[in-house]
């Protein structure tokens, strides 16, 4: 996995473009933080994941580096006096795991007819399905023509070093009708996100629901409340390494059942706890004494962003209790406007999360491979907005 070269030095360097300058940074730490965050965090609504201490614990606890494929290749825009005034996190890969947006067979069908599909350029955050966005420029002025410099730069970049293929992942919906402005493919795909009516309580929430789905999300929380289990919200100074300990046994059960090898280090997670902990929810479920399951969340501005789960014991719809329905009762408590639980999982709907549409865009180098992956994202599509449309027809709230 980690058998990618480090570029040549040009690209080091950077080119100029009119009186900025890009240049590529080989590890966040090179950045100074208050620079990234004015451009990534200052007069936009809270992000965790575009962060500079975010993607620091990232590269720094050996979890997206070169070792395991992901090479820090960050772009930065750079005004005449050397001010940053744009950048753009992006990465060198040698694979296409830990990314949750599926090209692996693009990968295939290129490598048969003879390409190399591998390294290919990543602009997106690490293991981390969560829309944010990519083209970090401060507010105000210029920041359109900005953006639009970051994404012709990285086209510059992924040409320079000869890789088949640029992505920009989980990027907004803004940026994404940009990039398609400038010729990169468009792709969309889909989430389950739980919406904040204005709820003063979980109460209030399942009043909205049809009253079959409200009779079944009792039963869920019944069930999974028996034997003895409590639950407990941690979070700020009162998370510890020895609720890390705990919750790192869950995430490499879980992990290692469902993706074999998982991507985070323990020390990540320490990490994140040293320079984030105000931004971070622990849901865990305790048992005789020990904490038997748990589940990880960030808190945005105005979302709380599920990631990951795991457990040591199985109950009957715990699962469902520890990463949906707590995350409904933290967020109506914390006036939050909506709940992310992470990629895929249709079964979401029933407990009140509806559909919501992602987006990704591609640049590709080959103009034969770029002509079959149009054709495909074209039929692509028009499948996920149909079956975005059958979904919200079955969402469990009461029809008005």
């Amino acid at each position: 996995m980690g058998d990618i070269e480090k570029p040549p030095a040009y690209a080091a360097r950077g080119a100029a473009r009119g009186s900025v300058v890009v240049r590529i940074a080989s590890c966040i730490a090179d950045v100074p933080a208050a620079d990234w965050d004015a451009c990534a965090l200052a007069g936009r609504p809270y992000n965790p994941f575009i962060s500079h201490d975010f993607l620091k614990a990232l590269e720094e606890s050996g979890s997206a580096t070169q070792d395991t494929g992901w090479l820090p290749q960050h772009l930065l825009l750079e005004d005449s006096s050397g001010a940053l005034i744009g950048c753009m996190p992006c990465y060198l890969k040698s694979h296409s795991q830990g990314e949750y947006v599926f090209d692996h067979g693009w990968a295939d069908a290129y490598m048969r007819a003879g390409g190399r599909y591998y390294p290919k350029l990543q602009a997106s955050i690490p293991f981390t399905p969560v829309t944010g966005r990519r083209l970090l420029v401060p507010a105000g002025v210029d920041e359109h023509e900005r953006e639009a410099i970051l994404l012709q730069a990285a086209i510059q970049v992924a040409d320079r070093l000869g890789v088949s293929s640029l992505h920009v992942t989980f990027l907004t919906r803004e940026e994404w009708q940009l990039a398609g402005d400038t010729g990169f493919l468009q792709r969309t795909d889909q989430q389950f996100h739980w919406l904040n009516d204005g709820y003063g309580s979980f109460e209030d929430f399942l009043a909205a629901l049809a009253a079959r789905k409200r009779k079944a999300i009792r039963k869920e929380r019944r069930e999974a409340l028996g034997e003895g289990i409590a639950i407990e919200w941690v979070t700020g100074r009162d998370l510890t390494e020895a609720h890390w300990d705990a919750f790192f046994a869950f995430y490499m059960e879980t992990g290692s059942r469902k993706w074999g090898s998982p991507y985070l280090t323990r020390r990540c997670f320490s990490l994140l706890g040293e320079t984030m902990a105000d931004r971070i929810l622990l849901v865990l479920a305790k048992r005789s004494g020990r904490y038997v399951a748990g589940a990880l969340n960030f808190i945005g501005q105005h979302a709380l962003y599920g990631r990951y789960w795991g457990a040591i014991e199985e109950h009957p719809c715990l699962h469902f209790e520890v990463c949906y329905y707590q995350a409904i009762e933290f967020a109506i408590a914390h006036k939050l406007a909506r709940v992310e639980a992470g990629a895929q999982g249709a079964h979401k709907l029933a407990r009140g999360y509806l559909p919501s549409e992602t987006y990704s865009a591609h640049y590709i180098a080959d103009p034969g491979l770029r002509r079959a992956v149009a054709d495909y994202l074209k039929r692509e599509r028009r499948a996920v907005a149909r079956e975005i449309a059958l979904l919200a027809e079955e969402a469990p709230y009461r029809r008005s």
